[in-house]
């Protein structure tokens, strides 16, 4: 997993709440688990027509959300199911932060096991990201806990456990493996335990 200290990069507000999974990517696309190839699909029903073309107006279709990393969004973001692809999508979009007002609990914890840093913020201080132009930047310093913008400077929590995880660039799989040596010591223990005597 990438680690993520210190995070600069443009901002595309997409200011509904309850966007839910389905919303973010819709079940037909459901068929790989390989966690790649969703972002094209990505809020699929909003970004293109009945004939599968790009509607202009929509924000992610527009030249100038090219190369956003960072997702500005309303309340209650990644409700209804639990399907982890939607946090997928997102990252194949190309986002590494997520600002919300909240989050399904489920789909938090899918963001933070697959990367994608989710920040929680209250209304008044989105709506002041949310003002970003495309010009300009906003700052994650995850290290001291602060969304920067201008001279705008916004505190967020998060558990310690996600915070470290992110900083450090280790997933789960990453964490468990860190114990390699208390592993193979406990499964030899237990072997010897449980080797029968020799008659």
């Amino acid at each position: 997993m990438e680690a993520i200290t210190v995070h600069t990069g443009k901002a595309v507000a997409l200011m509904r709440n309850d966007i839910d999974t389905d919303q973010i990517i819709p079940k037909q696309f459901l068929k790989n688990i390989l966690k790649t190839g969703f972002g094209i699909n990505a809020f699929f029903d909003w970004r293109y027509d009945k004939d599968h073309r790009p509607i202009p107006d929509f924000i992610l279709n527009k030249p100038s959300s090219k190369g956003a990393t960072i997702l500005v969004t309303g309340n209650n973001f990644g409700c209804g199911s639990s399907r982890e692809h939607a946090a997928w999508a997102i990252k194949d979009w190309g986002f590494k932060v997520i600002i919300a007002g909240g989050y399904s609990d489920i789909f938090y914890m899918n963001c933070t096991k697959n990367g994608l840093l989710p920040i929680v913020l209250p209304q008044a201080a989105r709506d002041v990201l949310a003002q970003a132009t495309p010009e300009e930047t906003i700052t994650i310093d995850l290290a001291h806990q602060k969304v920067i913008y201008q001279d705008h400077i916004y505190q967020f929590d998060i558990n310690p456990t996600w915070k470290d995880k992110f900083l450090k660039g280790i997933d789960d799989i990453d964490l468990t493996m860190s114990h390699i040596d208390e592993i193979e010591a406990f499964e030899a223990k237990r072997q010897t335990f449980g080797a029968k005597t020799p008659a």
